[in-house]
């Protein structure tokens, strides 16, 4: 019942966010409050506390980075961080602010009125700039510091930047600025040069899978390790957004009564299972058309998005390329996978890895402009399959370097090429090295290493007149190029002449002997004064 007669009292104002029984999402409920609960971004604490405590603090703080890593949040907490008065009211500004002090307390719930939050992607006009800056020039209410965070500020006008520029350079010394933005290449150079720039990382899939699992302990529900692993990667990056999947997964499986499995997560992100990534992706290097389709088929009728397939289809030979240079697996990989990976690497090379990359990364782009998707998937995965059976070039060039019959009862496949043989000589393994277009490590080592000994995979080096960087550098370009690990023994003893005086040796007797010649000896009888340029080899051009 209302108290006045005309109804005019007080309506009804809505509930407190914070009261219980009112549900917030997660992304806001774990909004972090201090820098121990940023996530991923040690450094720029590490920064931040050291310009606190040396009290060097800019007058202007870009923060970037892609959505969902915190950059509105660790704005907040550097105006909490620069306006914290302590538990006591005598404290200064600290990078632990108290979180019970006034400022602390309104900043967190928004309230704050010298903590002005403005959306450039709403104001970004030029009045909408000149109101701040007529504002600027008044001091702080309550607070040490005056501060303006500026949201998505990549969205403001040309014109509103250039009006913004003089008070971004020379603010009142009671004003601090935070800008927050996706995309800093849209931001004018003379705004980033006035500002002190902070690059927020993504964040990790294994913090973002171990924060997931705090808040899960902390709701009272449940999931297996699985099922966060698959919200991390799919987050990719991204805390807000995890959150929010996480919150979903966790509502799924509520109404089931169970915990969240990653066969839940899966379903619900419309991600193929990795098993039968696995099963599909072996019978496409089989050239096995009809299962390979079948399996295709199967996944789609479960829900699976064609595009996701493709996705996982390209993850896998990423992954496979990798264990074939020797990276390490995965933490949280499963067993089954990395052997499936380590057997793949065994097999293919990497030619024709890079050829099903871009057969699958063309597919995928295919299938996300297509009218039909699911069609569009099945002919990107025949052409992919239909390219086993063509030859390999490297191995074509090879034949016909070598005058061998190009055709063959079994042309080559991709899944599968003839690895190349190993090289016979360090000669003839700078050569491999300089056709994959390694010319600079090649020409170091044809001038400087002194052979000792060549035993695949070591080769063992005189210490004489070798740089110190050479041998790392030396066994990361036949990395590289050969896929394999060799070594660069270095040893404290004399070893033979480097090619290039081999080289020039040889090219001095050459020389000696085309003069000692009888032609060209009566030559240089008759014409005193001649000087030998040049000279054709006979026996070198005919070999």
């Amino acid at each position: 019942m209302s108290d006045s007669p005309l109804g005019l009292d007080e309506p009804p104002q809505p509930r407190d966010p914070n009261a219980s029984g009112v549900y917030r999402v997660l992304a806001r409920k774990y909004r972090p409050q201090t820098f121990a609960q940023l996530i991923g971004q040690d450094a720029m604490v590490q920064t931040l506390g050291n310009a606190i405590r040396r009290d060097r603090l800019a007058h202007a703080f870009l923060l970037t980075g892609v959505r969902g890593v915190g950059k509105t949040s660790t704005a907040r907490l550097i105006a909490k961080a620069l306006n914290c008065i302590g538990p006591g009211g005598q404290g200064g500004p600290t990078i632990d602010p108290c979180g019970v002090c006034e400022p602390c307390v309104a900043i967190a719930e928004g309230r704050h009125v010298d903590v002005i939050e403005i959306d450039a992607a709403s104001h970004n006009g030029i009045d909408d700039v000149r109101q701040m800056t007529d504002a600027v020039r008044y001091a702080a209410v309550s607070a040490r510091y005056k501060m303006y965070i500026i949201d998505e500020v990549h969205m403001m006008t040309k014109p509103a930047f250039n009006a913004l520029l003089k008070t971004l350079e020379e603010p009142p010394a009671h004003v601090k600025f935070l800008l927050a933005t996706t995309e800093v290449d849209k931001i004018p150079v003379t705004v980033l040069s006035r500002c002190q720039r902070f690059d927020l990382r993504r964040i990790p899939a294994e913090k973002l899978a171990a924060h997931f699992g705090d808040v899960v302990t902390k709701e009272g529900a449940q999931a297996e390790p699985e099922a966060l692993a698959m919200i991390a990667r799919a987050a990719e990056g991204s805390a807000r957004d995890g959150l929010s999947i996480l919150d979903q997964a966790i509502a799924h499986a509520s109404l089931e009564g169970g915990a969240v499995t990653g066969e839940a997560v899966r379903a619900m992100l419309g991600l193929s299972d990795r098993n039968a990534t696995r099963s599909l992706f072996d019978r496409i290097i089989a050239a096995d058309a009809p299962a390979a389709l079948s399996l295709l088929r199967d996944q789609y009728d479960l829900g699976v998005d064609p595009q996701a397939m493709l996705k996982s289809l390209l993850e896998t030979v990423h992954r496979v390329t990798l264990a074939k240079l020797g990276n390490e697996a995965i933490p949280g990989q499963a067993a089954e996978e990395t052997a499936a990976l380590a057997d793949w690497a065994g097999k293919l090379g990497f030619p024709a890895l890079h050829r099903l990359w871009q057969l699958l990364l063309k597919g995928h782009d295919e299938v996300a402009k297509a009218a039909l998707p699911i069609e569009a998937c099945e002919m990107a995965l025949l052409r992919v399959i239909h390219a086993s059976s063509m030859p390999d070039p490297g191995e074509l060039a090879r034949k016909i370097a070598e005058g061998l019959p190009i055709g063959s009862a079994a042309p080559a496949a991709p899944s599968a090429p003839a690895e190349p043989a190993a090289p016979r000589d360090f000669a003839q393994l700078l050569e491999r090295l300089e056709a994959a277009h390694e010319h600079h490590i090649a020409a170091r080592a044809r001038n400087l290493v002194r052979l000792i000994s060549f035993n695949e995979p070591v080769v063992e080096v005189s210490s004489h007149g070798l740089p110190g960087d050479l041998p790392r550098d030396f066994e990361q370009a036949i990395r590289r190029v050969l896929g394999k690990r060799w070594s660069l023994k270095v040893t404290d003893a004399p070893g033979e002449a480097t090619l290039a005086e081999v080289k020039a040796v040889e090219a001095a007797a050459e020389r000696e002997a085309v003069l000692n010649s009888p032609v060209v000896a009566a030559a240089f009888e008759a014409f005193p004064d001649a000087e030998l340029i040049g000279w054709t080899n006979e026996t070198r051009r005919t070999a």
